[in-house]
């Protein structure tokens, strides 16, 4: 089997994204990137990105600089070769493209043709990717419902109900206005754990847009600390290993950092330097499954815990249910709740929430079949 063909397809949603006031959900993402590879044997694999798609397109469709090296569009590296070399092809795409690319928006792309290129192996041997990554100890994984904070007091308490009714044993609450002010921060989060509970896991995301110090954190946990968050996802630069060790050592919140980070080797920076106890590698920006599952055995070495970030649609979902089905301890799967048509109409079976938890898809491959119709519909490029 050869890979015949590599594209990057660009998905516009109507509306855009963006933090609602009330308990009310907001729009899901804008634009979205969708991976797709052919192959001469007919079976094609898919994964989204969380980058910007129109950015992917262009690395995907740069010409190849002929014989020099580090400079070539990703489809010009993958064309005639063997989908199942996944190893090889991981390093050819990384080596091939390491002068402009090595982080970020080319690492992006590589993370999704390679979760597109394990699709394919899945479809081909009539396998889930699970299965293929090593083994699967587990069928579904709790999910958390994952969403903005809303502005008022009022709306947490009403989001915060709606989630409950809908079957989450746990929410995260992230961004929107949180980090703009100390003192609603609080009530904020207040209110989000009066309206949950005691027996419903609250996570928080304060969001690393907002410039702190490692001691400026240390006193913001410790503000949100007597509402018992599971823990508190980046709170500092992803670049700031030093402050994070900090700021883990300093608190007993458990410290969570890593959607942001990329490769075996970023992770064991944000582990042994970083010392966070929760590593989050998303699969569309890590490396995909390739560096994923060195990312998870990492953790495994390092005894900390890995809750993958997953954001996009129902195809990353049911990714990163594959690497959590593939860990020894599975903790959260995050489980987007926007209501936009990026997001829940991308896979023609919806990812459903059965009593808090998500099932581990079994078909082959990624377990998911993309909505053509969809794609057809919002597709803009």
């Amino acid at each position: 089997m050869k890979i015949t063909d590599v594209q990057v397809l660009v998905l516009e949603s109507p509306d855009a994204y963006g933090s609602a006031s009330g308990g009310e959900e907001a729009h899901g993402i804008k634009y979205l990137g969708l991976v797709k590879v052919e192959t001469d044997a007919g079976i094609t694999g898919y994964a989204d990105l969380e980058t910007q798609p129109h950015v992917a397109r262009a690395i995907v469709d740069a010409p190849s600089e002929g014989s020099v090296a580090g400079f070539h569009g990703l489809r010009s590296v993958l064309l005639g070769e063997d989908p199942f070399e996944v190893e090889r092809l991981w390093h050819k795409m990384y080596m091939g493209s390491v002068y402009y690319g090595r982080r970020g928006s080319v690492m992006q792309v590589i993370s999704g043709i390679d979760i597109a290129l394990w699709d394919i192996l899945g479809k081909s041997v009539r396998q889930p990717v699970y299965k293929l990554l090593g083994g699967g100890y587990r069928n579904k994984v709790r999910a958390y419902a994952s969403t903005l904070f809303r502005s008022t007091t009022e709306g947490m308490t009403e989001a915060s109900r709606w989630y409950l009714d809908k079957g989450f044993t746990a929410v995260k609450f992230g961004w929107g206005v949180f980090g703009e002010d100390a003192e609603r921060d609080v009530e904020l989060v207040a209110a989000a754990r009066g309206a949950l509970g005691d027996r419903t896991e609250l996570l928080i995301d304060t969001g690393w847009y907002i410039h702190r110090t490692a001691k400026e954190a240390i006193q913001m946990v410790r503000r949100l600390e007597p509402f018992r968050p599971f823990l508190i996802e980046e709170p500092l630069s992803p670049e700031d290993y030093d402050g994070y060790a900090q700021l883990a050592g300093a608190v007993d919140t458990l410290i969570a950092c890593g959607e942001q980070e990329a490769t075996e080797w970023g992770f064991r920076t944000l582990i042994e330097r970083g010392k966070v106890d929760v590593i989050q590698p998303d699969l569309s920006r890590c490396g995909g499954f390739t560096a994923g599952r060195k990312i998870v055995h990492l953790a495994e070495l390092h005894n900390r815990l890995c809750i993958p970030h997953s954001w996009t649609s129902d195809l990353l979902t049911a990714a990163s249910l594959h690497l959590n089905a593939f860990m020894r301890r599975a903790v959260f799967q995050e489980f987007n709740v926007t209501s936009g048509p990026l997001s829940r109409d991308l896979c023609l079976t919806p990812i459903e929430l059965e009593g808090g938890w998500l099932r581990v898809p079994q078909g082959p491959g990624l377990g998911v079949e993309v909505n053509e119709a969809t794609i057809e519909k919002y597709r803009v490029e």
